[in-house]
């Protein structure tokens, strides 16, 4: 009956990630972005008449002050958006204030007008570090919601649930190490699990009980992974959890917690992008020089290294994570401006193209309405045709001088963009 159970919440994911875009569910369609990279964490929206064009006078619905900065990505549901923040101490580059000052914040605003519906302060976990590097400051991971709760991670400062109307429900702590580059990987919704990589404060993966934050299942060994964990939907009707680490992708069983593979991917760095995974096969990115990508087959068991691997290579991204089309694998390169396209099943490169006034990219790239968007930190998005001929269809630029670390979001025909001082609301008129 248990597995009968799990074969039913998986074929739930297959709904939602696995096909083409035009099998995805009307929710989808009409407005949701639930967790981090949206439904199934596939950074991809079948929604159509978003904008190509804006400016800081042009497409733009609203713009909302937020409370502080933060790396997060906005999510939706429910014609709400939420996201965190972090004010008092450590905002800019001057990083002035005093630590004990330090104070999170979790947000809800509507999505029809901007307007900021509640600010909840959360009390972080003294003492935090001093600096983070690259300013991705103290509120990096993406919440995720059902539908019922927003969850959120706030690293040392630990999960949290609240309801939709803001009320706190628990607080779990994961662990109290701390890293330089901060904390960044984003929880994800499994059933009645959130599931959390907590490979900075603990080394280990953790299941949590989303009703009442109880720890469910426990993996260690997760080190040097900042990625968030994917659900990849297999054909015969299962589900894995897969995280990417330097050296090996490890493949769970996301019920259970239980290693199922483990496969060699030849990058020695620390693991950034999220992966994306379609018809059974996954594709990670990670590295800043050597093997850069690899492709895996999902399914097997043990060390899958010889038997599942499908090809490597030198071409990928240390931070922006990629998106899946038409048998191609998309994706911008973290800091030489360079836009990828490869054949999926092969790895060999269909285009390498740079982009002038690129800077650095560290948002994931967002496939929507046959376009690419690739928004890099200095604001600029570029937007780029999402065919295996290269094409750049628009520069756009809101100037507001801002650092946009977060990944955009889609919303019906509207495109959330948030960087760390604004929250915009792109569309058409």
């Amino acid at each position: 009956m248990r597995l009968f159970h799990v074969m039913m919440l998986c074929l739930i994911f297959i709904v939602v990630a696995l096909g083409g875009d035009q099998r995805l569910r009307a929710q989808e369609q009409v407005a949701e972005w639930p967790q981090f990279r949206g439904p199934g964490g596939r950074g991809a929206s079948a929604n159509t008449g978003l904008p190509l064009t804006w400016s800081a006078d042009k497409n733009v619905v609203w713009k909302t002050a937020l409370p502080g900065p933060g790396a997060s990505s906005p999510i939706v549901a429910g014609g709400r958006i939420f996201l965190t923040c972090y004010s008092g101490f450590g905002v800019g580059r001057s990083g002035t204030g005093e630590m004990s000052d330090l104070k999170l914040h979790v947000v809800c605003l509507d999505r029809d007008s901007g307007r900021l519906l509640w600010d909840r302060p959360v009390a972080p976990q003294l003492p935090e570090q001093a600096r983070i590097r690259e300013d991705h400051g103290y509120a990096s991971s993406t919440p995720v919601t059902e539908g019922e709760r927003v969850y959120v991670f706030f690293g040392k400062s630990g999960a949290l649930a609240f309801d939709l109307a803001g009320k706190q429900l628990w607080r779990t702590d994961l662990g109290s190490n701390l890293h330089g580059w901060g904390s960044g990987a984003s929880p994800v919704v499994f059933g009645d699990l959130l599931i959390v990589n907590a490979g900075v404060e603990s080394e280990s993966l953790v299941a949590l009980d989303k009703s009442t934050g109880r720890e469910r299942w426990r993996a260690g060994g997760i080190r040097e992974a900042w990625n968030t964990p994917l659900l990849a939907p297999l054909k015969d009707g299962t589900c894995e959890l897969v995280v990417a680490m330097p050296r090996k992708v490890l493949g769970f069983d996301p019920a259970t917690g239980k290693q199922l593979w483990s496969c060699g991917n030849d990058i020695t760095w620390y693991i950034v992008p999220s992966l994306v995974a379609r018809d059974g096969v996954i594709w990670s990115l990670g590295g800043r020089s050597g093997v850069a990508a690899v492709a895996i087959r999902a399914g097997g068991r043990g060390d899958v290294t010889a038997t599942h691997r499908l090809w490597t290579s030198d071409k990928g991204s240390n931070v922006s994570s990629p998106v899946l089309h038409e048998g191609h694998l998309y994706w911008m390169h973290e800091s030489r401006g360079t836009a990828f396209c490869a054949e999926a099943m092969t790895g060999r490169i269909v285009y390498e193209e740079r982009i002038e006034r690129a800077g650095q990219v560290y948002a994931a790239a967002l496939l929507a309405d046959g376009k690419l968007y690739y928004v890099a930190r200095n604001g600029r998005v570029f937007v780029v045709a999402a065919a295996p001929k290269y094409e750049l269809l628009a520069v756009n630029d809101l100037g507001d001088g801002g650092m946009f670390n977060a990944s955009p979001a889609v919303t019906g025909n509207r495109l959330l963009l948030r960087s760390d001082k604004f929250l915009y609301c792109l569309g058409l008129p």
